[in-house]
């Protein structure tokens, strides 16, 4: 009997905690893959100079798996990539291992005010984000694609009340995702009030300074914006800006522009051209939602300063991207 009692016991005592953890750990993720064609400009190949969805003809994505345990004080984030979209995110990594690790921290809430964070976790900056589910276009801006992708490091936010925030972080060098490998340090910190914040990174004498913020106009219009100066000392750098209008037209359907200029300041050659380069990319998006599978059609038209397009100044492409969140 007392055998009886005690499996019963144990039993329930399995169950209680699977239905905790049930309630705290989760599995998510994403896939995507997309078509991509050039309508005038450039070769078959040529692509903008940001980042992602830069394949021609039918292309693969990424394949992104995000466990995440959340306890009342303590929890923790892995954010694994695979697929093209993946390594270009993870560019920097070294290792076999560590090649798929978009973001993998702890975090620990010292009180209702006060969150630390340390690990890997994905950049502060910007209105872009890596993952296709939490970017209304499909294709990446140029702000997006100059700046770090992710950080290593210890950050601390701080409920401020009122809508507002602040976070203070320190950082290995931009990019290095992995270790320190010159023993120096990078500082992070931002400032948040009601949806609008205002980002600061200083790394190695250059620095950073990022607006990003959006604004519900109505219910069914919002308006996001984007703005960024980067200067570094005998470096290249980089300013611009991009307005995003998105409009819903139902309760399937989403459209949006992407509207950016963005310069060069010295041969940084991301864009592909000389010194001083600089492009205005113009991007039409449409977001159709069938259950967890969105689909994004998608005009874009890059025109630069120089010839950066193979010999051409403009480049106009065509996507047709499915991504498919879980």
């Amino acid at each position: 009997m007392k055998k009886i009692i005690f499996t019963l016991l144990l039993a329930s005592g399995l169950l209680v905690n699977a239905q905790e953890e049930e309630k705290t750990f989760t599995l998510s993720g994403s896939i995507d893959t997309y078509f991509r064609g050039n309508i005038s400009g450039g070769e078959f190949d040529t692509a903008p100079g940001s980042s992602f969805a830069n394949l021609p003809g039918f292309s693969l994505g990424m394949i992104n798996l995000v466990a995440a345990y959340e306890g009342e004080k303590v929890g923790f984030v892995a954010d694994m990539v695979y697929g093209p979209r993946g390594a270009d995110a993870v560019f920097n990594s070294v290792g076999n291992s560590s090649s798929i690790v978009n973001q993998l921290y702890a975090y620990w809430n010292v009180s209702e005010k006060v969150t630390l964070t340390i690990g890997n976790f994905n950049t502060f900056l910007g209105y872009e984000v890596i993952s296709p589910t939490a970017n209304f276009n499909y294709s990446t801006s140029y702000l997006f694609s100059y700046g770090p992708f992710s950080h290593t490091g210890i950050k601390a936010d701080f409920d401020l009340g009122g809508d507002t925030s602040l976070m203070l972080a320190v950082m290995n060098p931009t990019d290095a995702t992995e270790y320190n490998p010159n023993g120096s340090y990078a500082f992070g910190a931002q400032l948040g009030f009601s949806g609008q914040y205002i980002n600061f990174l200083y790394d190695q004498g250059a620095y950073e300074l990022d607006f990003t913020g959006g604004f519900d106009i109505s219910e069914t219009f919002f308006l996001g914006v984007n703005a960024a100066y980067f200067s570094g000392d005998d470096a290249p750098g980089f300013y611009g800006a991009a307005i995003y209008p998105q409009w819903t037209t139902s309760e399937s359907f989403k459209i949006g522009l992407r509207s950016e200029f963005f310069q060069e300041d010295g041969a940084f050659g991301a864009i592909g051209g000389g010194t001083d380069a600089s492009v205005i990319a113009t991007t039409l998006t449409g977001n159709y939602s069938i259950g967890s599978l969105t689909i994004i059609p998608e005009l874009r038209l890059d025109t630069a300063s120089d010839p950066v397009f193979v010999g051409d100044k403009a480049l106009s492409s065509f996507a047709l991207a499915a991504v498919y969140s879980f």
